[in-house]
């Protein structure tokens, strides 16, 4: 895979994974390395499909995962909450 390939994918990843620094930084890269600005676009269109699919798929589950109980939790949680933790911390 060429560079310019490899800075259009992250100029979409960063759209998705919402990291501003990113975006900023691999737009740069990508100017700098000649891809055309209308290729540029398209990937961050791309990043906001892939984000536009994530939230829905989040929103899906937050629902069943409220519908279904909170107390059902498992995974890495499960195991940071027994040691009086949360998972964000």
């Amino acid at each position: 895979m060429d560079e310019k390939v490899k800075e259009l994918i992250a100029v979409g990843a960063s759209v998705s994974a919402h990291c501003q620094p990113c975006l900023r930084y691999h737009v740069a890269k990508a100017q700098e390395l000649g891809i055309a600005e209308d290729a540029i676009r398209e990937a961050i269109a791309v990043g906001h499909l892939v984000e536009k699919g994530a939230m829905s798929a989040m929103r899906q589950f937050a629902a069943e995962v409220f519908e279904g109980g909170a107390s059902q939790a498992n995974g890495c949680c499960a195991d940071v909450k027994s040691k009086g933790k949360n998972c964000c911390g």
